[in-house]
């Protein structure tokens, strides 16, 4: 499965951005699609999820109740609507999406990345 995203940008704190993933090839295969991030000198955290058969959503708790993901199974796009954004949102934003049916959405341990998009929020 190939994924690509796009949306990132810079905004301003309070401000709004959304992220979108496209995946393409053996999408028949996705389980989970998922939404990370990493900020320069930190390792990679989950963010948001998606149960993409079940439509189940998964969020990190320092999101919850600002970001949205969202999906269009038909099109095999991932959304992620941000809002409320915080300087320390600032992150390269990768999408992934997950082949195995036993992983569970929140883990780390995706199948296949794309090459991620910069949100950056400035103060």
């Amino acid at each position: 499965v190939r994924v690509v995203e796009s949306g990132g940008g810079l905004v301003q704190t309070g401000g709004s951005l959304r992220l979108s993933c496209a995946a393409s090839g053996r999408t028949f295969s996705i389980y989970c699609m998922g939404w990370f991030r990493q900020a320069p000198g930190k390792e990679r955290e989950f963010v948001a999820a998606i149960a993409w058969r079940g439509d189940i959503t998964y969020y990190t708790d320092s999101v919850k109740g600002r970001f949205t993901a969202t999906r269009d199974r038909a099109q095999s796009t991932l959304y992620l609507q941000m809002n409320s954004l915080k300087p320390e949102d600032t992150a390269m934003y990768y999408c992934a999406a997950s082949r195995n049916v036993f992983r569970h959405c929140t883990s780390n341990d995706y199948d296949d990345w794309g090459q991620g998009t910069q949100v950056t929020v400035s103060s």
